[in-house]
């Protein structure tokens, strides 16, 4: 099924009906015809954003499709923006709304968002934001706005050693489900985070990892070193980080990646086979 397909089977939700013809009743008490079609196009559009964001099965069928208005596209993980250089990164907080902002020397919100990258970890449950042509991030505001929410449990730096790429770690409860929309003119994005409230039983997960090391040069060097590892940094559970590689139900699954990371000419033993619960943090 294209994109396009996936788009025309969305099913609308029942309530969109009511929220389209109270802003046609309120579109219709403006004097000029022509705002009055302009206004209730809008509003249209933020009650169909409204629902999209809400329901994560929908966000899935809409991510990469144009819809309207200035919104590009809603993710949850993969690559948007356009390229830059020299933007500051920073952030908003509004009642369950988090804002990623980008702005330039002269203070100016861009028309689009610089070339970014979003992941998903599960064990602990969080997103990993990665930003190219970004020069400065304020990541204490950054974590001040995320830890307003009653869903985020940390917020942390990514370490690159790259000083036009910047990136940080949000860590989430356990179940909490997310949407990443990124819109242009202004260029930021949007984060939407939910959850049901169910309880989320823990799991034992297994991964590769190193020592214990305080947030520095030492992490950002660790991750060049294996260019072709998928490596996170962890916080610890004494507030240092550890690098990691993968997320395995066994030991023996485990055990056989380190196997195979032995076998590089360049491993220089750092990882060993440890395990923790899937939302607690590493020793």
């Amino acid at each position: 099924m294209t994109g396009k397909d996936r788009y025309e089977n969305i099913e609308i939700p029942a309530q969109l009906n009511d929220v389209i013809h109270r802003a046609q009743k309120r579109a219709a008490a403006r004097k000029s015809s022509s705002r009055m079609i302009r206004y209730a196009s809008v509003i249209a559009a933020c009650a169909a954003f409204l629902f999209v964001v809400n329901i994560p099965s929908v966000a899935n069928a809409m991510s990469k499709i144009p819809v309207v208005g200035t919104i590009v596209q809603v993710l949850q993980f993969g690559d948007g923006g356009k390229i830059t250089d020299g933007v500051t990164v920073g952030s908003e907080a509004t009642e369950n709304t988090l804002k990623i902002n980008f702005s330039t020397d002269e203070q100016a919100q861009t028309n689009d968002a610089p070339h970014y990258n979003v992941v998903h970890k599960e064990a602990p449950n969080r997103i990993l934001f990665t930003f190219s042509g970004a020069r400065y991030m304020d990541i204490e505001k950054v974590k001040a706005d995320f830890m307003t929410q009653p869903l985020v449990k940390d917020v942390y730096a990514s370490m690159i050693l790259d000083d036009s790429s910047a990136g940080f770690v949000v860590v989430l409860k356990e179940g909490v489900q997310y949407a990443v929309t990124e819109f242009k003119n202004p260029g930021y994005l949007e984060v939407k985070l939910t959850s049901d409230g169910k309880p989320v039983t823990p799991r034992k997960v297994y991964s590769l990892r190193t020592e214990s090391m305080p947030f520095g040069e030492s992490m950002g060097i660790i991750k060049e070193s294996y260019p072709d590892e998928d490596i996170s940094f962890l916080k610890t559970s004494t507030g240092e980080f550890t690098a990691v590689i993968g997320e395995y139900l066994t030991a023996e699954e485990a055990e056989q990646k380190l196997k195979e990371l032995a076998q590089q000419p360049d491993y220089h033993e750092e990882f060993y086979v440890d395990s923790w619960m899937s939302n607690e943090n590493p020793k």
